[in-house]
């Protein structure tokens, strides 16, 4: 019985944890491997901050910084010396993935959006990974290491700084 209790709270804790992130830090591999079976893996560095702010910096095997902000998506590629400004009219939800996620085994749940699965890994009451098949169809993994949430973050990280002397695309 104290096990089923244990359990039981454990899953409740996994799960609070997940509805109470408000920002979230972290190193990051992102694996992405087409339907032929070849791979590519990306290391960096993600910082994220409620409502809708995120900036994904890529270290290798290239560096990009990707700044998602509510209304727009800011690529900056310093190897290109370009940067790729896309207005959307919805964003990609970090939080409201997080948050819309089911638990559907131990420390693994279920989040739908946008037409999209997400499969979210809990480990240690910290998310683990996120996995998703991209408009590609590729897999998609993005592991994490060394996380921090709900630490404060300023919203000054999420103002990109570019080089006047790069092209800019605007799609």
């Amino acid at each position: 019985m104290k096990r089923v209790i244990l359990a039981a709270l454990l899953a409740t804790s996994a799960y609070a944890t997940l509805n109470n992130i408000n920002s979230f830090e972290a190193d990051f591999l992102q694996n992405i491997t087409d339907d032929k079976g070849v791979k590519i893996t990306y290391s960096g560095h993600i910082t994220a901050s409620k409502p809708r702010y995120a900036l994904w910096q890529y270290h290798k095997p290239i560096q990009k910084s990707v700044y998602i902000l509510p209304n727009k998506i800011i690529v900056i590629e310093p190897d290109l010396e370009q940067v790729i400004i896309k207005h959307l009219n919805e964003n990609f939800d970090l939080f409201k993935i997080i948050h819309n996620a089911k638990k559907i085994d131990k420390n693994k749940y279920l989040a739908k959006f946008k037409n999209k699965e997400y499969i979210i890994k809990i480990e240690d009451s910290k998310i683990k990974s996120i996995s998703y098949k991209d408009e590609l169809d590729n897999d998609i993994k993005i592991m994490f290491k060394n996380q921090e949430e709900n630490k404060k973050i300023s919203k000054e990280k999420y103002i990109p700084h570019i080089p006047d002397e790069y092209d800019i695309v605007t799609e």
